[in-house]
């Protein structure tokens, strides 16, 4: 078992090293009142007008200048070379919901180690916030107050089944996987409700449904660890 590094009963903003909008981090910088950096996402925070609470990595990409910025204590490094830096972060933070920005876009590769690191740490409820869609693991439950016609993609990283309510091709019953089904560019008719037999689903819509992703998955179950 793993000891966090940070913990807090509020959502917790974590800052990786790829693409990230400026003003949007700039403004959820001042909204969050605890940050943690994924290794190099430190000088994005710093470039922001912040300090990271905790720099989480193997801090082989941290800028020197950044480094020399940030208070001793702040830097964690986590020397092992089995892990991302994004799954080191998830494995020690403990909060009720991680907004990731700075991890989507950019190197496809990183993209994809960061899709496996949610499937990975799938109890962390955890949303991804880029220029175009933001990301989460679908909980085996969730409602999400959807207008109509708002797209809502499904990509599987493994075997799984659900059902829906709301959507406008429902998925009760198919097959998902990567390899066989997907279910990108739904759509929505309204409210939307989604179960999850297994913790295999990327659920993906508009960046400018953040806010409502964020609030359906802090009343979302947790998977088991």
């Amino acid at each position: 078992m793993i000891s966090p590094i940070v913990s807090s009963a509020e959502p917790i903003l974590l800052v990786g090293g790829g693409s990230v909008d400026n003003d949007g981090l700039r403004d959820a910088v001042g909204r969050y009142s605890t940050i943690v950096a994924a290794d190099s996402g430190a000088a994005a925070v710093l470039d922001a007008g912040g300090m990271p609470d905790a720099v989480i990595g193997d801090m082989d990409s941290l800028p020197a200048e950044a480094r020399a910025a940030l208070p001793p204590e702040v830097i964690h490094r986590i020397g092992e070379q089995d892990s991302t830096d994004f799954d080191k972060c998830l494995a020690r933070i403990d909060a009720p919901l991680i907004v990731g920005m700075g991890f989507l876009g950019r190197r496809v590769d990183h993209q994809l180690a960061v899709f496996t690191g949610l499937m990975r740490r799938a109890a962390r409820k955890v949303l991804l916030i880029g220029a175009e869609d933001v990301v989460t693991l679908c909980p085996s439950r969730i409602a999400l107050d959807l207008a109509p016609g708002t797209r809502v993609s499904l990509w599987p990283l493994s075997e799984v089944t659900g059902r829906s309510d709301g959507l406008r091709w429902p998925i009760a019953d198919i097959p998902f996987a990567p390899w066989r089904v997907t279910g990108t560019s739904n759509m929505a008719d309204g409210p939307v409700t989604l179960e999850m037999d297994a913790p295999g689903m990327l659920l993906i819509l508009s960046a400018a449904r953040a806010e409502d992703v964020a609030l359906a998955l802090r009343a979302a179950p947790h998977w088991s660890a």
